[in-house]
């Protein structure tokens, strides 16, 4: 069970960066945010897309277990998650947002991610 809760969320994060890579502006259309020069899109790729390329291998490395590393890696990747729904939550205290998708759909896709992760590995 371990190894499939890691793995569903290795492709979370590997779909988003390879969206990142290939169409940086769509990937962030939805938050309102236009993506319209080299310099945008390359910080959506790198952030997006490198990042979350490198989260999900990373994540398939935990997989393996290799070199013992399958809790720690799931533990930070886990943290991180529970950081960016923070994120989350302090942009709420600060403005509302007009509808449900995408932030709150985000949110509780990042804390059900954390939490699967966490109850994964221990």
């Amino acid at each position: 069970m371990q190894g499939v809760v890691i793995v569903v969320v290795a492709v979370f994060f590997l779909g988003m960066g390879v969206f990142g890579l290939v169409a940086p502006a769509a990937l962030v259309r939805p938050f309102g945010m236009i993506a319209d020069s080299a310099e945008a899109r390359s910080e959506v790729r790198a952030v997006y897309g490198g990042f979350g390329v490198a989260v999900g291998g990373l994540l398939l490395v935990a997989v393996a277990d290799l070199g013992g590393l399958r809790t720690g890696v799931a533990v930070t990747v886990a943290v991180s998650l529970l950081g960016m729904a923070c994120g989350r939550l302090v942009g709420r205290a600060a403005e509302r947002p007009a509808a449900f998708y995408p932030v709150w759909c985000y949110f509780w896709v990042e804390v059900a991610a954390a939490g699967a992760l966490l109850a994964a590995v221990t």
